[in-house]
């Protein structure tokens, strides 16, 4: 038996699962912004309360890696490894467009054609990747500008639904036929279950002390404007 607390922080989502043996026993999340270092231990309490759990009961943590916010992940995964480092327990990391994919299909068991997966980023930017029904990466992990001709290969044989906050923006310009659009939430703790069971399984755990977030791109600073 496997019991695993999940975290993902990687959006506006603030969000905290267990699960027991890939399936999830208990969860809180809330989308709101810049809520992630008020909220993040508090859920994690509230959670492993509902359940009835010790955190000796669990057996490894699992976090949302990335691509996504830099504050979030940053956020999100100091507060996974602190805790396997006080517990001493295994790391999992999951890719997160790849747990909002596996989110998608497990919601959506009939579907037949691909997902696209979008973390908004800045303007017509977005994190995205695209999968098959297996979770095969059709279009692998990248940071694109989206325009009038983004994904037409896979457009044109394929019904591609777009789903993630990133989805949304793109719906005026991404205009053919085979597009469709999900506004349902998928950056969300509980899409990870099974990915997280199966990798514990596989005994697939980051090195703790030196797991960093999957940022995409460097995080970019900028000079606050002067005030008049």
């Amino acid at each position: 038996m496997a019991t695993i607390l999940q975290i993902e922080t990687a959006t506006q989502v603030c969000s905290v699962a267990l699960s027991l043996n890939g399936e999830t026993i208990a969860f809180k999340e809330q989308m709101a912004p810049n809520i992630h270092a008020a909220s993040l231990t508090l859920f994690i309490t509230e959670v492993m309360q509902n359940a009835r759990l010790n955190y000796a009961d669990l057996d490894a943590i699992a976090i949302s890696k990335g691509p996504g916010s830099y504050t979030g992940l940053r956020i999100g995964v100091s507060t996974a490894k602190g805790l396997c480092f006080a517990l001493d327990k295994p790391l999992i990391g999951i890719n997160t467009l790849e747990m909002m994919a596996n989110g998608f299909f497990k919601a959506q068991p009939d579907y037949k054609g691909l997902v696209c997966a979008m973390i908004d980023a800045r303007r017509m930017e977005v994190f995205t990747a695209v999968y098959n029904q297996n979770l095969k990466e059709e279009v692998a992990v990248n940071a694109k500008i989206i325009d009038e001709q983004s994904f037409l290969e896979q457009l044109s044989n394929n019904e591609l639904t777009f789903i993630g906050d990133g989805a949304l923006k793109c719906e005026s310009v991404i205009v053919n036929p085979n597009a469709k659009f999900s506004d349902q939430n998928y950056n969300s703790s509980i899409c990870m279950s099974n990915l997280a069971y199966e990798a514990f399984l596989a005994k697939k755990f980051e090195d703790v002390a030196y797991f960093e977030p999957f940022y995409l791109k460097d995080f970019v600073f900028t000079t606050p404007k002067a005030k008049v």
